[in-house]
């Protein structure tokens, strides 16, 4: 259910108001102040669904406590109706012009306040589902769907912005690229369906590993990559080792009695010849390379500038 803040100097305006608004069940909680400082008190407390607020009041009048209230952008689609003795229109377009959702002149017939207030509630509450959905299509842009991990899309984006962070402010930054140790005779022996639960699984025990301004992303197939602001070569390997560890004890069930190892390519910024996120994958892309090559579940960091690419 929904909750209103009735904000009037007068207590039997409000006790009316809450009175017609209890006989239409339209809010489960009423909220009450009789100035604009007590209202903003009130809504930073309870952040109601829909505001009522009188224009004229001591302390604080609706107008400043409009003003102040759109000014937190938490309650810049909170719908106010302002209510006022006054019916002149230059007091109407200046509550509007603040941010008013509707105004309504005393004295007021309670049902043209309950259809006004039903309006508003009903723009508010598609609103929030509106906001809702929109989050979770963020969300899913976001995110990788097997793994339940950032995609690479989004770690691209990230690992632009953390560059230029660092660069601007000469700081250090690691990346490090995994891949899992023959992926392929996992799929080709038991089906992609179990080599979705390693890569599923592996997602959740990697994420583990990560503080809470580290990226995991899975960049494609069995490939996984971490971004790891401000960490210096010896911190990164340190990490990366660990993960090795962890992944290496970790059991998966879709693959009962059998171990599953990765190896780890890791690249720290600044590196001579290393002057871009490419440029960094790419070292780390090398350093990948040679750890399969001389015998995979094991660390190698770049230290070199790798080679242009093709």
């Amino acid at each position: 259910m929904s909750s209103i803040l009735i904000i009037d100097d007068s207590i039997t305006v409000r006790q009316g108001i809450k009175l017609a608004l209890k006989k239409a069940s339209l809010f489960q909680d009423f909220y009450e102040a009789r100035d604009g400082r007590q209202g903003l008190d009130q809504l930073r407390q309870h952040h109601p669904d829909v505001v009522l607020c009188d224009v004229i009041m001591p302390e604080m009048d609706g107008f400043t406590f409009l003003e102040k209230m759109k000014e937190d952008p938490a309650f810049i689609d909170t719908p106010v109706i302002m209510l006022t003795g006054e019916g002149l229109v230059d007091k109407k377009v200046r509550g509007l012009d603040l941010g008013a959702s509707d105004y309504l002149t005393k004295p007021f017939d309670f049902s043209e306040l309950l259809a006004r207030v039903k309006v508003q509630l009903k723009l508010k509450t598609l609103q929030d589902e509106l906001k809702k959905v929109n989050e979770q299509l963020l969300e899913l842009s976001r995110v990788d769907y097997l793994t339940q991990i950032f995609n690479r899309r989004y770690f691209m984006e990230q690992f632009q912005v953390e560059f230029d962070r660092c660069r601007r402010y000469g700081q250090p930054l690691s990346f490090m690229i995994m891949d899992i140790d023959h992926f392929k005779l996992v799929n080709d022996t038991h089906g992609h369906p179990v080599g979705d639960q390693v890569l599923s699984d592996l997602g959740k025990t990697a994420n583990g590993q990560f503080a809470f301004h580290d990226v995991l992303a899975r960049y494609g197939g069995e490939e996984f990559v971490v971004l790891l602001p401000m960490a210096a070569p010896d911190e990164a390997n340190n990490v990366a080792e660990k993960l090795r560890q962890a992944v290496e004890q970790n059991d998966f069930p879709a693959l009962p009695g059998q171990r599953v190892t990765i190896s780890l390519g890791v690249c720290s910024y600044p590196l001579p010849g290393v002057d871009s996120p490419d440029a960094i994958i790419s070292a780390a892309d090398e350093a990948l390379y040679l750890a399969k090559e001389t015998g995979r579940n094991r660390v190698v960091v770049a230290t070199v500038e790798a080679p242009p690419a093709a």
